[in-house]
């Protein structure tokens, strides 16, 4: 900013105002005095505040011959316009509108040095594939079709638990206790002598299907009934076996119990794959799909990531926190995985295929519109509006209202857009005065 000095505030045409002869912020738009009787020094046109990096000598306005003035607007936004060159009340040049900068697509044109010093830059539209990780807090679970309960169907009691405990690891097959039940025992014995009389061909084969059916029925292990069939002979108490690999979760079992049917003995279960339950904020759910990779790290060992998918989207969403539930499977060999341990989870979402993007900065959002500027060159740079999609890494995607290859702005386009709508508020205004 330049300020007149002393002498050249004397020359430069008719005064515009009159300053302090001291060079005191005090001014008046008629010839004045100080209190010692000083008068105040007239200022010219020419003499006064510049902003421009040119010196103000060259504000005159020089009409390029092949463009054609269509008005000229007022130089502060005003609802005026004059179709001839004139000053405004301060003795401001009124500015030149042309032809071709006046036009009705909604377009805004620049001047070179307009665009180099605000430091606009173009990026063209472009197709790229956009992945966006979600990540979200979750938990450890069991999964519940690993888990099992060893009972009875009949009434019995246990006579001895073997050297199983809770938390121990037991494989299918292994005995947990020996059990006796009179109406096993009375079974079974009805099936040795089904097998016997077989022996003596003194029973059908249908006899003896429905007395080793009627021992499948009470629950008898089948290694049990294969070693009588072998020795013809029935124990007092029969080995109970576990009914699958896991870990012991909770022993009920205790020596010479008695036991109803359905009575919960043990409950196992394996940990070879479990879950991991993690709630997705609401706005995220439409990025979420089954089967996408997942990456999962528990706070207890944040060095190792262990990969899964998604499996299931829960149908309910919890109304306090406004998040959905999702599940993801994960294999867990070592064991590392522990039920309602802390994890965090990295949910790689977005479309593999490669779709049409611009740069986040391109878009202009005022939460009902979104819109960018397209550069049509000669510095003119067109409005559009367009409908997004998926966002990630720096840009987004441009579902409508751009094509590929279409340069636009991602530098200063706000001030594009604030020069667009001081251009639209100054046509209202032309157009209002035009009327009659």
């Amino acid at each position: 900013m330049a300020l007149a000095s002393p002498a050249a505030a004397q020359t430069g045409g008719d005064p515009i105002y009159y300053q302090d002869p001291d060079g005191r912020p005090f001014y008046s738009l008629t010839p004045t005095k100080t209190p010692d009787g000083r008068d105040y020094r007239p200022v010219a046109a020419g003499a006064d505040l510049s902003f421009d990096e040119e010196p103000p000598a060259a504000t005159a306005v020089t009409v390029a011959a092949d463009r054609k003035i269509k008005f000229y607007r007022n130089p502060m936004g005003l609802a005026d316009t004059s179709p001839t060159p004139k000053k405004d009340s301060m003795g401001m040049d009124y500015i030149p509108v042309y032809e071709d900068e006046d036009t009705d697509d909604g377009s805004v044109k620049l001047s070179p040095g307009k665009i180099q010093r605000t430091g606009v830059k173009s990026e063209p539209a472009a197709l790229r594939i956009i992945c966006t990780q979600i990540r979200a807090p979750g938990t450890v679970q069991l999964d519940e079709r690993r888990v099992s309960i060893v009972s009875f169907r009949f009434e019995g009691f246990v006579e001895k638990v073997e050297d199983v405990t809770t938390g121990e690891h037991v494989h299918k097959g292994q005995a947990l206790m020996r059990v006796y039940g009179p109406s096993l025992s009375s079974a079974a014995a009805e099936y040795l002598s089904a097998l016997n009389a077989k022996a003596d061909s003194g029973v059908s084969a249908q006899a003896l299907k429905g007395a080793r059916r009627r021992l499948e029925n009470l629950g008898m292990p089948e290694k049990a009934i294969a070693e009588i069939e072998r020795t013809r002979e029935i124990s007092l108490s029969i080995p109970w076996p576990a009914p699958q690999d896991g870990e012991i979760l909770e022993r009920a079992a205790v020596n010479g119990m008695r036991a109803a049917p359905g009575d919960m003995l043990f409950r196992i279960a394996d940990h070879q794959v479990v879950w991991v339950l993690v709630d997705i904020a609401e706005r995220d759910l439409e990025q979420i799909a089954i089967g996408q990779k997942v990456d999962v790290r528990p706070r207890a060992f944040p060095s190792r990531a262990f990969s899964g998918e998604v499996v299931l989207i829960y149908p309910h969403l919890n109304a306090q926190t406004r998040t959905a539930r999702v599940r993801i499977e994960l294999a867990n060999p070592d064991g590392l995985l522990r039920p309602d341990m802390y994890v965090d989870a990295e949910i790689e979402t977005g479309n593999p295929r490669p779709v049409l993007t611009v740069p986040e900065s391109a878009v202009l959002d005022s939460g009902s519109r979104q819109a960018v500027f397209v550069d049509k060159g000669q510095g003119r740079f067109e409005p559009r509006d367009v409908k997004l999609g998926h966002r990630g890494g720096g840009y987004v995607e441009v579902r409508e209202g751009v094509a590929e290859g279409e340069p636009v702005v991602v530098s200063a386009n706000f001030l594009i857009d604030a020069e667009s709508n001081l251009k639209a508020a100054l046509k209202g205004f032309s157009d209002a005065g035009a009327q009659p």
